[in-house]
């Protein structure tokens, strides 16, 4: 019975799945890892263009799952309600989400104008739009009694590190906690609700670094390099799946050992 268990903790053959953001760094590593799984992936995302493309390369690389694309800006909680019906509306359940989509550091808390524009904006997308998603989905899984949730976050949340990601750093350190509160609220109701929270990672923010800060960067991380996109995706299709079945209310930490030294 436990080999048999064991043949399938890691399938996701079946599932359906929306990845917030996942047309592009990491929420496209993310993606690739839950449809290399089996899973049918929809994209939510701001940009139809950019995610129909992507989704060609994916539906000739990947048989048997479906992809779609939902056009939903998380800022807002009208997109995201019609976004999540009318995903229900065409697939009847959903099965996985996976908070992905964000926006990155923003600068000095001292320096912002004195409406704080830019801390307000970070909260509204960074954490207010997970919630919003969270939200609208979890009327669905509640009705079906299971599902899983996976929020990425940032390491930002764990440690005190630069001086420009006040906003940013604070938004995720909330994200990790609204993780831990959420998973505790549903448990009882089939649901999981877990966090990875990545350091460095080859996105789109961070691979235009110069070589030399690179270097200098990697120098900081005890693995020595950057994660890449598809290590993060791995991990959220194991959170996605039956093998992690007994984990809820946990933010793995993704950065080779980086806040270990911080």
């Amino acid at each position: 019975m436990y080999l048999k268990t064991l043949e399938n903790a890691y399938s996701l053959a079946g599932k359906n799945a929306i990845v917030t953001g996942g047309a592009k760094g990491i929420g496209l590593g993310i993606t690739r890892a839950l449809a290399n799984q089996g899973a049918n992936v929809a994209v939510f995302a701001r940009d139809e263009k950019t995610a129909g493309t992507v989704i060609k390369e994916l539906e000739a690389e990947f048989g048997g799952v479906r992809f779609s694309f939902y056009k939903a800006d998380i800022s807002s909680t009208e997109s995201c309600r019609n976004a999540v019906d009318a995903y229900i509306r065409d697939n009847g359940r959903i099965d996985i989400l996976v908070n992905n989509a964000g926006i990155g550091p923003n600068g000095r808390f001292v320096d912002m104008d004195e409406e704080l524009t830019d801390w307000f904006n970070c909260f509204n997308v960074d954490l207010h739009g997970a919630a919003r998603m969270c939200y609208n989905v979890l009327k669905y899984m509640r009705k079906q009694k299971s599902g899983h949730i996976i929020n990425i976050t940032s390491n930002a949340g764990e440690i005190v590190n630069y001086p420009f990601l006040t906003a940013y750093a604070s938004s995720k350190a909330a994200f990790n906690h609204f993780t831990k509160c959420l998973a505790a609220e549903v448990a009882n109701e089939g649901i999981r609700v877990n966090a990875i929270a990545p350091g460095f990672t080859f996105s789109n923010f961070a691979k235009d670094i110069p070589e030399e800060a690179y270097k200098a960067l990697c120098e900081q991380i005890p693995i020595g390099r950057f994660a890449q996109n598809y290590e993060i995706g791995l991990l959220a299709a194991y959170l996605a799946g039956d093998a992690s079945d007994i984990i809820t209310g946990a933010v793995i930490t993704a950065d080779g050992g980086y806040v270990l030294q911080h």
